[in-house]
């Protein structure tokens, strides 16, 4: 439907905006300028300083084509032909997901719901006008002409706008913040969204809202790798750290795969949460299997008890114990709590009794270890 309509340049986009501001009275606003709306955003910003109170680029573009001058760029000029000719062909097919969201790349209804989008949006057609605007952008020129308060956010691992564009915005507009993101997604509202809203409240307002922890009831699990640094030593630490991520890649396919959320990685290890334990035993039952194709070893251990989540980190007694389950498992082995066990009753999950095992600082506890799930 929007192929009715004319693309419009940035100038024609900008001009949008200021007519939207007119129309509903607003004599000021502050701008979020996401992807290539950061460059309308800077436009704006710079020719309409009356009518900004502040400017905040999340990801922000400065120029998309890569050139000798301008190595951040996401594609050369033959490189973005090859791209719109190949590319588009699969409009629909909500690809994109791969590098505006990798965290949540093997979302199968999140792609989907992105192919509709596309779909409903515009045709390949169309989508190649606005691109080829896109492409033609560079807003170099503009950021030093910026003289409104400006903060700047972009993660560091940005799949589709290098992290170079935004150092080199915190460098180039007057008297910008920057605040460099751990993360991989595009989009701000990615699997860490509440870094981005706390920097925004924060600059707006001063004040960043505070924390409030929330008790939950959540089967933590944790995986490591078995004799890590043996295999580190032998590799050498280029090999071992490119094996590491393809673990890590296996790992997070496993967990969304079983509907758990990852809540951080320690070396070699991982450390997830489920709303289930069924599925939390499942999906370290798939994990160890997944792994073994790289020629790694895991183990693991469960625990279900009451976690304190602040933001997307859990704390409390539960996630220690769980920690000291997984370090008493083997090779392969999958060790669980009693209250696991309990819980998963009628699942068809069998395990065998290894009665009190003695944890590290929280005393005896009865474990047990799936034999079959």
């Amino acid at each position: 439907m929007s192929d009715r309509t004319r693309v419009g340049t940035l100038e024609q986009r900008m001009d949008d905006v200021r007519v939207v501001l007119d129309s509903v009275g607003s004599q000021r606003a502050a701008l979020f300028g996401a992807s290539e709306g950061g460059a309308m955003s800077m436009l704006f910003a710079a020719t309409y300083p009356e009518r900004t109170t502040a400017l905040v680029l999340c990801g922000s573009e400065v120029k998309d084509e890569k050139t000798p001058d301008w190595p951040w760029g996401d594609l050369t000029a033959k490189e973005f032909e090859q791209y719109l000719e190949e590319g588009l062909q699969h409009w629909g097919e909500g690809r994109s997901i791969q590098w505006l969201l990798p965290s949540r790349a093997e979302d199968a209804e999140l792609r989907a719901w992105l192919g509709r989008l596309q779909i409903e949006s515009m045709t390949p057609r169309g989508v190649a006008a606005i691109q080829r605007i896109a492409f033609g952008v560079d807003v170099r020129d503009v950021a030093q002409a910026i003289n409104v308060p400006t903060l700047i956010l972009h993660r560091v691992d940005d799949q589709t706008c290098h992290v170079g564009n935004g150092r080199w915005l915190a460098q180039h507009i007057p008297h910008a913040i920057y605040r460099e993101l751990p993360g991989a997604d595009h989009l701000p509202w990615g699997a860490r969204s509440d870094d981005i809203l706390d920097e925004v409240s924060e600059f707006l307002t001063g004040v960043r809202e505070p924390l409030k922890p929330e008790r939950v009831l959540t089967t933590v699990l944790f995986t490591d790798i078995v004799e890590s640094t043996e295999q580190a030593r032998a590799m050498g630490d280029r090999t071992w750290r490119d094996l590491l991520e393809r673990h890590y890649d296996l790992m997070r396919a496993e967990i969304a795969r079983f509907h758990g959320s990852e809540i951080n990685t320690a070396g070699d290890g991982f450390l997830a949460a489920f709303d289930g334990p069924a599925r939390a035993i499942r999906c370290a039952r798939a994990a160890i299997d997944s792994v073994k194709s790289l020629g790694l070893d895991l183990r693991a251990g469960l625990h279900t008890g009451e976690c304190e989540r602040i933001g997307d980190d859990l704390s409390g007694i539960a996630v220690h114990l769980g920690a000291r389950v997984a370090a008493r498992a083997k090779a392969g082995q999958i060790l669980v709590s009693a209250t696991v066990k309990d819980l998963v009753a009628g699942s068809g999950i069998e395990f065998r009794d290894l009665g009190p095992v003695e944890l590290k600082g929280l005393g005896e506890r009865h474990l047990f270890a799936v034999l079959s799930v």
